[in-house]
């Protein structure tokens, strides 16, 4: 009845030019496999998510101790979330970022982060 799908009968990888990806993808044309923990490496990287949230708490500590915890707190919290945040979202993410850059779109390729096959 619902036999699982061979090797043979599931569509290969393909390499799609970015302009029919993007032209091709809201109509749905294609399929997309992300590989979740490398997009969530990408977009950390990317988005430069260390870089921004090791300020933010730093700054939010040191206004809690210096005696402004309503504005402090805050910010622990942001920059303490930013990366669950991250981590859930990767691969929505990558794929906003895919489609509005095509650089983006070819690394994702190039690392083996994204796969995209035509649809059944």
């Amino acid at each position: 009845m619902n036999e699982p799908k061979t090797s043979a009968e599931t569509p290969a990888p393909v390499y799609v030019p970015y302009q029919e990806f993007r032209a091709g993808l809201p109509a749905g044309r294609f399929r997309l496999i992300v590989n979740p923990e490398r997009a969530q490496k990408y977009v950390k990287q990317r988005l430069f998510v260390v870089g921004v949230s090791l300020p933010i708490l730093g700054i939010g500590v040191a206004l809690s101790l210096y005696g402004y915890p309503w504005i402090g707190l805050p910010l622990v919290l942001i920059g303490a979330l930013l990366h669950r945040v991250i981590k859930a979202h990767a691969a929505k993410i990558l794929l906003h970022l895919a489609l509005h850059d095509d650089k983006t779109y070819h690394e994702a390729l190039e690392y083996e982060i994204l796969e995209v096959r035509y649809a059944t």
